[in-house]
């Protein structure tokens, strides 16, 4: 009787370990689910919006310009956020606001990328904290899931 109870117990914890570790790899190495929040990305992605971040275009250096991003936020770390790749490494970037009339830039340093909101005159970006290294890109997003009726392309900046 112990010898069963115990028998199934074990069997029980060897296949909730394998699974916990086949859907850790999953969501650490082939993407996650992200719900997106804040008013940064609007109208491309709003408050709400689910959408699936895969992780492999970063491991592979395979972020481009146009792209949407996770990545950590450089002044806190516990914080996710969701930008588009604006510029890579040595690209001129504009870092005024779209209201100044004196227009400032500079390059993109060797290992950053350059990112902002869609939502240009409501989004804390790389305007505000400079360029970010790239080893703090978490995933690229390749999909809304949700809400439905809004699916379309992500690639592109609206005007």
């Amino acid at each position: 009787m112990f010898r069963s109870v115990l028998g199934k117990t074990l069997g029980f914890v060897g296949y909730t370990v394998t699974y916990g570790c086949f859907a850790h790899c999953a969501f650490e190495y082939i993407g996650e689910f992200v719900l997106c929040s804040g008013p940064s990305m609007e109208p491309t992605i709003v408050n709400h919006d689910i959408v699936f971040s895969e992780r492999m275009s970063p491991r592979l250096c395979k972020i481009q310009k146009g792209d949407i991003i996770i990545a950590k936020c450089p002044s806190n770390p516990n914080i996710n956020i969701c930008k588009r790749v604006i510029g890579l490494e040595g690209d001129k970037v504009c870092t005024s606001s779209p209201s100044d009339l004196l227009k400032a830039h500079t390059y993109v340093p060797n290992g950053h990328v350059w990112l902002e909101g869609d939502n240009l005159k409501n989004s804390t970006d790389s305007r505000i904290y400079g360029p970010i290294p790239y080893a703090l890109i978490r995933g690229r997003i390749c999909l809304k899931l949700w809400p439905l009726h809004s699916f379309g392309s992500l690639s592109e900046r609206p005007t």
